[in-house]
């Protein structure tokens, strides 16, 4: 007869093999899959919606384009091989891989696919401009006349106008390749079950909760050694909405990168100098770059604050601030003074003069108010949310000692943007980040036909002299002769102030030290094809 202490060590044993067994297991394939948090909604997983950042991210695993970017925001092949441009800059003829396949799908047949032809983006184009879809993406195709698959492996666009810039808003997710049997499919809801071509095809999504994506087994793109890309097996997203409890799975190991800083938890990971923390030297990589975000404050120049709408002031306030010591001090460094203009660092067109630390200066101009206007107390409201309540109340006190007057009127988000676009708010914190690669971007939010709400015109600024320089722009090929241009158009903007360009912002990301290929870009686009994990 075994005794019952022999038995319970004999079962001990055993479990103590399988638990072991399990967890060498689990062990084996983490380094397979790449985990990260996200603290927004996923919106949709068609392209044709891909409007907000975390959508971006994940269709941007999904889905291929004719053309993308490459780290530096050069354009690069995708499922076009190569393109030709006309000598007027109007007709663009794509030659597209033969190799591609969209991710199998019972909508081709039992586990089936098919390779995509030039007829795919012919369809893909149409949906962004079918009214019943209403894609926001359609204004990417505002200058195109027309497009049309002229064989299976030839798509030309022709253009209405002169519009160099249109390659990059080609590499937007919203120009994805898309099958139409999917939408033709009875009951098939592409929303949450896409089918794409990218490196990741889509496997589980509940909504809020998780969302899972596998490698494509048949995807095109190979390293520089000829592996097939991707290297992980899978991706594996979670939805907490606190950006400090995501910061703190990943201080666990259980996420296995963050993106950006967030109040909650900057100092914990940086110095004020903007380096690590000594106690996350030898476990965290910090990979940090230009991102191509302006943040800056705006004055509604056809509003009812008449304060705002004197040159003086809005110059004073420009002039009144130490930008290196509000990065340096609420931004932990990670930010560059944005001292040359709205257009920021690493666009063409970079490198206008704006304005500099100068409190003697705007006290000159302030006096100068004062004693025209008869203003003794010239006071303005600064509407902005809460992320940024911290830059407002530094703002406050500095724009205080130059004699000027501030309140600060806290806002969510969202009211906020309506306001701002609404013409509800006089001085207003905004920030611009660029759709596409060109400074142009930048530069449509002073155009007059822009004007809010219909546009991106926040500040309803009309200038003559820039409106012409605008539009000439759109005529000039020559890249040089271009960004030329546009500094000529960003000088306009700072002589008359319609804002206060605060700094050019940087993306960062932390990952743990066995995590490599991620990389950084200026458009903080989340690439995970070149991603291995030891």
């Amino acid at each position: 007869m075994i005794k019952r202490t022999t038995i319970s060590l004999l079962y001990i044993v055993i479990i103590t093999v399988f638990s072991s067994c399990s967890n060498t297991k689990k062990e084996n394939k983490d380094h397979l899959v790449f985990r990260y948090n996200e603290n927004a909604a996923v919106n949709s997983l068609d392209p044709a919606f891909s409007r907000i950042r975390p959508s971006i991210w994940v269709c941007n695993q999904l889905f291929n384009g004719l053309v993308q970017l490459d780290s530096a925001l050069n354009i690069q092949p995708d499922i076009a091989k190569s393109w030709e441009i006309s000598p007027d800059g109007k007709t663009y003829t794509f030659t597209l891989r033969h190799d591609v396949y969209f991710h199998k799908s019972a909508v081709f047949g039992t586990d089936s696919t098919r390779t995509v032809n030039a007829a795919d983006f012919e369809y893909s184009l149409n949906r962004l401009l079918d009214e019943n879809i209403a894609s926001p993406g359609r204004w990417i195709l505002q200058n195109v006349e027309s497009f049309k698959a002229e064989n299976d492996t030839t798509f030309t666009i022709q253009l209405n106008k002169t519009f160099p810039a249109f390659l990059g808003l080609l590499t937007m997710k919203y120009a994805s390749v898309v099958p139409h049997e999917a939408f033709e499919a009875e009951g098939y809801t592409f929303r949450s079950n896409p089918i794409g071509t990218g490196p990741f095809q889509f496997k589980i999504w509940e909504e809020n909760i998780k969302l899972v994506l596998r490698k494509n087994p048949l995807y095109y793109e190979k390293d520089e050694n000829g592996i097939q890309l991707p290297y992980l097996e899978a991706v594996a997203i979670t939805f907490l909405p606190d950006k400090q409890s995501g910061f703190l799975q990943f201080v666990q190991g259980r996420q296995d990168f963050v993106s950006g800083l967030d109040p909650s938890y900057k100092d914990e990971i940086l110095t004020p100098k903007g380096t690590l923390q000594p106690d996350y030297e030898n476990s965290v990589t910090m990979i940090t770059g230009p991102y191509l975000n302006t943040e800056y404050i705006g004055f509604r120049l056809d509003g009812d604050n008449n304060t705002v709408k004197d040159k003086r002031i809005r110059q004073a306030l420009n002039y009144g601030f130490n930008r290196s010591k509000m990065i340096m001090y609420l931004r932990n460094g990670m930010g560059t003074p944005a001292i040359h203009g709205m257009i920021p660092t690493g666009l063409g067109g970079y490198g206008t003069k704006g304005y500099d630390y100068n409190p003697a200066k705007a006290r000159e101009l302030v006096a100068a108010y004062k004693a025209e206007t008869g203003d003794n107390n010239p006071k303005v409201q600064l509407s902005t949310s809460a992320s940024y309540l911290d830059i407002a109340e530094y703002l406050q006190r500095e724009w205080q000692k130059i004699g000027i007057a501030v309140a600060v009127d806290v806002n969510p988000p969202s009211t906020l943007s309506q306001s701002i676009s609404n013409g509800k708010v006089s001085f207003f914190k905004a920030s611009w980040i660029a759709d596409y690669p060109d400074a142009e971007n930048y530069l449509s939010l002073f155009y007059s036909k822009n004007f809010s709400p219909a546009g991106p015109n926040y500040t309803h600024f009309k200038n003559e002299a820039f409106d012409k320089l605008y539009e000439k722009a759109f005529t000039v090929i020559d890249d040089k002769e271009r960004y030329k241009l546009y500094r000529q158009m960003d000088s306009i903007v700072m002589e008359e102030a319609p804002v206060i360009p605060l700094f050019y912002d940087k993306a960062a990301r932390f990952t743990h030290k066995n995590v490599s290929g991620l990389g950084i870009n200026p458009l903080n686009l989340l690439v995970l094809k070149h991603v291995k994990k030891q």
